[in-house]
């Protein structure tokens, strides 16, 4: 009896010095002391509106070379090519046009004609590899009916066979909720390190289990090239940088 009380202590105890990780509580404003990278995810966080619908995911504002372009999941975004978008940032607006989508990744990508002018762009940086298990993140994104809010986490796993296409996606602990579908993760030095586009929710059958666990596709599994080839191939005009 005394060894199994044994084992049982050693099985339960926490390491001296150890905490329970826990992410930060979302944000509707970042605080002054929040760092440069903080402030320019928040300011690139864009919502998605869908045509007639009026539903919403979220997306972040990006300049690849010298097209200003928005990432996001292709289940927020899943019209045809060449299919408009309301692209917005507080009162200002913008048309993306729809030309990349790929379903099985959950990947889409709209493009941005007329850049904004109160808000910056990321810069593309995308992590090659995928994220590794503690990996700190940070993303603003638009949940439910809030307005734009802000979320730090880490990563905490892997899936191999996740879902909406089997391979290696990332599991963060994080806050997430309907409507941050699209935003992109960024690690604390501003690289891009994936899509969030699941949020789980399982009831048993009133009882949320589990609220902090968010599936985020990596970003290395966008090619920019070929995300770029129908928008190149009809592009009219001096060819875009993008393009060459």
């Amino acid at each position: 009896m005394l060894k199994l009380l044994t084992a049982l202590l050693l099985l339960f105890s926490v390491p001296a010095g150890a905490t329970a990780y826990a992410p930060g509580a979302p944000m509707e404003q970042v605080s002054a002391g929040a760092s440069s990278v903080e402030k320019l995810v928040r300011q690139a966080a864009v919502r998605v509106t869908v045509p007639f619908s009026g539903g919403h995911g979220s997306g972040s504002y990006i300049k690849y070379k010298d097209v200003h372009i928005v990432i996001t999941a292709q289940h927020v975004t899943n019209g045809p090519l060449g299919t408009s978008y309301l692209v917005s940032y507080k009162e200002e607006s913008h048309i993306g046009t729809l030309i990349y989508s790929d379903a099985e990744n959950d990947i889409a990508m709209l493009y941005v004609g007329n850049p904004f002018r109160l808000i910056e762009p990321m810069k593309f940086d995308p992590l090659k590899e995928t994220a590794t298990v503690g990996t700190e993140i940070l993303y603003s994104g638009y949940p439910s009916h809030h307005k734009l809010m802000s979320f730090t986490g880490r990563v905490a796993g892997h899936e191999t066979n996740g879902t909406p296409a089997p391979g290696k996606h990332i599991i963060l602990q994080t806050y997430g909720w309907f409507g941050c579908s699209g935003s992109v993760i960024y690690t604390t030095k501003g690289e891009q390190v994936g899509i969030l586009y699941g949020v789980d929710v399982e009831y048993y059958p009133d009882i949320q289990v589990q609220e902090n666990m968010i599936w985020v596709v990596p970003i290395n599994m966008l090619k920019m090239d070929k995300a770029l080839g129908a928008f190149c191939r009809g592009y009219q005009g001096k060819t875009p940088k993008a393009c060459k």
